[in-house]
């Protein structure tokens, strides 16, 4: 039997804005241990090798970061804190219930559209 694969991604945004740059940062000297938060948070409650945290880059959602984005089910959770970490983790990751609260809004993060279709809308 094989190594089973993750049942969550979690894509953590650790992009860090140069200083004086329009676009807010996800990564500043008060969010910077985020990621490592959420590490630490996965080992302890035993679930790691089935939960698989991830670095990313920007995600385009700068307005509302910190920001993270866990699959399945393209979830896009904004203004993370340590706190929030944990309600994600023990809601959704462990109890299988979004936690609304949290989630981007819809006007920042609407259904997807697949690239046919954004060639069609884009006349190409």
């Amino acid at each position: 039997m094989g190594i089973p694969q993750p049942a969550f991604y979690m894509f953590k945004c650790e992009q860090s804005a140069p200083p004086g740059m329009p676009k807010p940062s996800c990564v500043t000297p008060d969010t910077q241990d985020l990621f490592q938060y959420l590490a630490q948070k996965l080992m302890k409650e035993g679930i790691m090798g089935t939960v698989q945290p991830i670095r990313t880059s920007c995600l385009n959602r700068c307005s509302s970061g910190p920001v993270m984005l866990v699959e399945p089910g393209h979830i896009m959770y904004a203004g993370l804190t340590k706190e929030i970490i944990d309600r994600i983790v023990s809601e959704h990751i462990i109890g299988g219930n979004i936690v609304e609260e949290f989630v981007i809004s819809s006007e920042l993060w609407d259904a997807p559209i697949t690239p046919a279709d954004m060639k069609k809308q884009m006349g190409i």
